[in-house]
């Protein structure tokens, strides 16, 4: 079985997305509605989009830092 390639994302978006979550670790959860207001509050994001990129990928970090 082949492996489906992921969405790739910018150097920015994950530079970005660590630097977000290491400020406040306790604020982001596996939950991404959550995620997106905790974003909202520690980071001046003025597109949509581009929030919503930033959150998934704390969400997939938390995810990440779970299973270790």
């Amino acid at each position: 079985m082949a492996k489906i390639m992921g969405r790739i994302r910018t150097t920015f978006v994950k530079t970005s997305s660590v630097k977000i979550h290491n400020k406040d670790k306790s604020k982001f959860t596996k939950d991404f509605k959550h995620n997106k207001k905790s974003v909202d509050e520690l980071a001046q994001i003025n597109s949509k989009k581009l929030r919503n990129v930033v959150a998934g990928y704390i969400t997939q970090l938390v995810k990440k830092e779970e299973k270790k």
